[in-house]
Formats: structure tokens, sequence, C-alpha cells
């Protein structure tokens, strides 16, 4: 605990810098000094953030599930929005120096309108001659004073249209960012609550026997049941499974962030999977977080087979593996792969059941055919994905590893906000090819 302290302070500090410099363009910049709308402004800021690390902390505290999903919604949406509006200011950084010379230019090039105004009369003080008698009317004089010229602001000058030029800067570029920013989240999370698309991928197999040619296996990963995804989330998953009529169905891991008391309704639509060989389960490392032993239990009882590093023989001719994830290494509980391949006949084709791609060199170091995961979300919102590369050996989709291929799901959920950029959530469809066939 001790050596995470200065980690969560970076991290503090870099999230207290982040929102300053939010504060600074979208409210400081464009705003009145004590105005109402920089009070609300800032007040926006500064509540925003605090959702978010209540969003954050409330599953890990077992706060009431009440509470976790009111700081859901808006505490991840932020966070989503945030990063964007981050990213649109940056460029807008850039384009704020070009806006400013565009109307320095034109204002330069417009002429400037002068005002002239009638002389007002300016009284002389003539001297009374010796020879104008007592009584004669006094002679002005028209001594012409010049006209007075009264010109507006400068551009430029650093005040009038200076200023306003700056304060228009600056409200085009925050508002740009914070359009494109919320649009993005929009469709981002349009995207998540839709439900999953399922993707078909044929995937060869050298020992694969010619009777298992086409053999379907629907992969699920990564569903993500929580304060904001809930049971309508499921019933979506399981009808857009059930309409492939697979054969098998694995589920990859991160099932859940809760506990079952929780979340064990919103789980309850996933009894209704089918599939002519059944439905199986392995953990993932969010399970760890949320009380893995019970959850295995719980999804036996909705039909779903746990393999928690064990093989069994599919009647079709290959062997299914699946390991428990290494997170729960802490617990006692991580992948055994000894256990669950270790003295099976290499003749035969195995797919194992993995959630995290990591353990791609074990599956490959036991002969397995083909891997099938999930975890790394495609990154969810980009440019989350360079960050999943650094982690992962393969962030989605398949690729090969010597004689093991492996696959990796996108996920059918999100963790944390409930959106998705440049990684569409998906169920895959995985049809196993006989190369005797």
């Amino acid at each position: 605990m001790i050596a995470f302290l200065p980690f969560l302070a970076v991290v503090l500090a870099l999230l207290g810098a982040v929102h300053w410099y939010v504060w600074r363009r979208l409210v400081r910049d464009v705003t009145a000094p004590g105005g109402a709308a920089r009070r609300a402004g800032t007040a926006v800021v500064v509540a925003l953030p605090l959702f978010s690390v209540a969003a954050l902390a409330s599953g890990r505290a077992d706060a009431p599930f009440w509470f976790q999903r009111a700081v859901a919604w808006p505490g991840f949406l932020w966070l989503a929005l945030l990063l964007y509006v981050v990213l649109a200011l940056l460029v807008g950084e850039a384009v704020r120096p070009v806006l400013h010379r565009v109307l320095a230019r034109r204002a330069a090039a417009e002429p400037v309108a002068v005002a002239v105004s009638a002389p007002a009369p300016v009284p002389t003080a003539v001297p009374v001659p010796a020879s104008v008698p007592e009584g004669e009317p006094e002679q002005e004089s028209e001594g012409a004073a010049g006209a007075a010229v009264e010109a507006g602001p400068v551009a430029g000058s650093g005040t009038g249209a200076g200023v306003s030029r700056r304060l228009f800067v600056s409200r085009v570029v925050g508002g740009a960012a914070v359009a494109v920013a919320a649009g993005t989240v929009a469709n981002g999370a349009y995207g998540v609550l839709r439900g999953p698309r399922v993707k078909r991928v044929t995937v060869p197999l050298a020992k694969l026997p010619r009777a298992a040619h086409g053999y379907r296996v629907a992969v699920v990963s990564d569903i993500h049941l929580g304060p904001i995804l809930g049971r309508a989330h499921s019933q979506r998953i399981v009808d857009a499974i059930n309409a492939t009529q697979p054969d098998l169905i694995a589920v990859v891991g991160d099932l859940v962030d809760g506990t079952v008391e929780n979340l064990g309704p919103a789980a309850e639509p996933l009894a209704g999977l089918r599939a002519r060989h059944g439905s199986f389960f392995v953990t993932g490392n969010h399970e760890y977080f949320s009380g893995a032993d019970a959850w295995v239990d719980h999804v036996r009882e909705l039909g779903m087979r746990p393999l928690r590093n064990e093989r069994l023989e599919i009647a079709a001719g290959f062997d299914l593996a699946g390991v428990d994830d290494v997170a729960g290494e802490s617990e006692g509980q991580g992948p055994d792969f000894v256990r669950a391949l270790g003295d099976r006949d290499r003749s035969r084709a195995a797919v194992l059941l993995a959630h995290q791609p990591v353990v791609i060199d074990d599956a490959v170091r036991h002969g397995v055919d083909l891997q099938l995961s999930g975890h790394t979300h495609g990154g969810q919102l980009w440019p989350g994905n360079l960050l999943a590369e650094l982690a992962n050996p393969t962030v989605a989709g398949l690729e090969r590893y010597g004689d093991t291929q492996l696959y990796v799901s996108r996920g059918a959920g999100a963790w944390g906000p409930p959106v998705r950029v440049g990684a569409p959530s998906d169920i895959t469809l995985v049809q196993l090819a006989s190369k005797q066939a």
C-alpha cells in the first residue's frame, strides 16, 4: 500500500492539472470575472471529477448499489468526455493562433470608420477697444479651433476590438471542442447501449477432424454487467448469440463488475443461452474484484459450465480447455496449464479459453491450436488501443504464434464509461475449419 502512494499522488496531480487546463480554456477564457457563468462553470468542473472518483471507488468500497448507480452515469461519462475535450482543446491550441492572424488581417484590411463631429463654437475673448463706446455690442472672432476627430478602438491594440477578438477565438475553439467531444461520446455510448454486433471468423485447424469441419463457437467476453449495464444488456447479448445457432458458447471472462447480491438479477437472462454442446465460462480479472467463487457457483446455476484449469473432450472431435485468470494468483487460483493440458493427447486439436491474451506463450508450450481471449476491449476508447498494444500481444482479431492461433474479442460491454470509440463491441462466431475437409 505504501509503495502505491507515490503512483496515486502522480495520478491525482495529473488529474488536477488536466481539470485546471479544462477550467482555464472552457470557463476562465470565455466568461467575465465574477459573473454567474464563471461561477457555474467552476462548480461543474469541480463537481464532475468528484462524481468520477465516487464512481471508481464505490464498487471497491462495497457502497450501496443505489449509490453506485447514482454516481456511475455522471462519473464515468465525464471521464470519457474529459478525454475527448482535452484532445480537442489540444488541437485547438494549434488552431487558435491561426484564427487570431486571420481575424487581425481581416480587421486591418477593412477601412477604419472615422466619425467627424461639427466643431463646437469656441468663444474667444476679444478685448474691447478703447474707441468702442460703452454699450456697443462686442465682436466675436471666428477663429477655427479645428475639427475634433473621434476614432474607434484600433484592432490589435490590446483594448476594445483586440479583447473582443481574443474572447471570440476562445469561445469558438472552446465551443468546437465541446461539440466534437460530446458528439464523439454520444455516438460511442449509443454503440454500447445498442448492443454488440456479431462478427464471423473462420479459423482453420490442422488437427481438426473432418467431422468437426464448420463447427461454430460463439465467443463473448467482457460483458461487464454493473451499475450501468444491467439486465437489458445481458438480454441483448443472449438474443444475439442464440440467433447465430452456435454449437458451443464460450464466455471468456469479465462477466461482471459487482457482487452476486447486486448483479444476480442482471445476469438471469444468461440462463437462456442455447447451444448444442452447451455454454462454458472462465474467470476474468474482474471476477476476482467481485467474488470469483460466488460467481462461479452462480453461473453454474445459470446453466453454464465453469472450466477452472480443466479440460474436456467435445464430441465433435477436439479438446476444450479453460484456465483461471492470472488475477487469481493473488488468491491462489491462477492459471494451471499443466493441470488443464499436461496429460492430453496432442494428436487432437485443442481450443483453450483464457481471458487474457498474455498467456499465449503458455498455450504455445502446451500445444494449443487455438486460444480464445478477451480482456483488451480493443482499446475501448481511442487512442487507448495504443496503450493496449503495449500490454498485450494481440489487441483484437486473429494472429498466429508458432503453431498456435490467438483470437481476441473486443468484448460485448464496456468497463467504466459505457462508451466505445474506434473499438466497436462484438460477439464473434468462430467457425472451425478442418484442413482434411
